[in-house]
């Protein structure tokens, strides 16, 4: 069951992270590999950004769009016929963006050992009806693991938007 939703001081929503929470599991398939039996790169990037597309709109519950993924690390290589495990949740809201992290584990599916695979930090902006950004809830962090991931990820996010103004 999922935590009640609560009002902000100023009367916005405020969300818990446990309600952007997502666990997305696929099978690597022969399709998905390259000559070596692992997986490509690309296509741990593509099921990155649709489990944090739905830890987005989970959280505002409205369209979300892909801003940009950023620090994704590749540790460790996913075999031909082993599963990819996705987990997600918001870190950080602001305005009408937010920072999702997504981690990647490969599954030994004969075992059940996991491997830390591949993270990445990805950011999100709701839209409205009109495809315009629009503000997002308040995001409720519980307990010092959610606030240290929500600090961290405005330090990310002022480095990002140092980054942008550079260009």
């Amino acid at each position: 069951m999922n935590p009640p939703l609560a009002s902000g001081t100023n009367g916005t929503l405020k969300v818990p992270v446990s309600r952007t929470r997502v666990e997305m599991t696929q099978l690597v398939l022969p399709e998905h590999t390259n000559a070596m039996g692992t997986i490509f790169g690309g296509q741990v990037a593509a099921w990155i950004d649709i489990c944090a597309a739905i830890s987005a709109q989970r959280f505002c519950r409205r369209q979300c769009v892909t801003i940009s993924i950023d620090s994704l690390q590749f540790l460790h290589p996913i075999q031909r016929g082993h599963i990819a495990v996705f987990q997600a949740c918001v870190n950080a809201a602001w305005g009408s963006s937010m920072e999702i992290g997504v981690r990647v584990e490969g599954e030994d599916p004969m075992t059940g050992d996991r491997t830390h695979t591949a993270s990445a930090y990805c950011t999100f902006v709701a839209l409205d009806a009109n495809g315009r950004p629009t503000p997002v809830p308040e995001l409720l962090c519980d307990g010092e693991d959610e606030r240290l991931r929500s600090e961290e990820a405005a330090e990310r996010r002022a480095d990002r938007l140092l980054r942008a103004r550079r260009r």
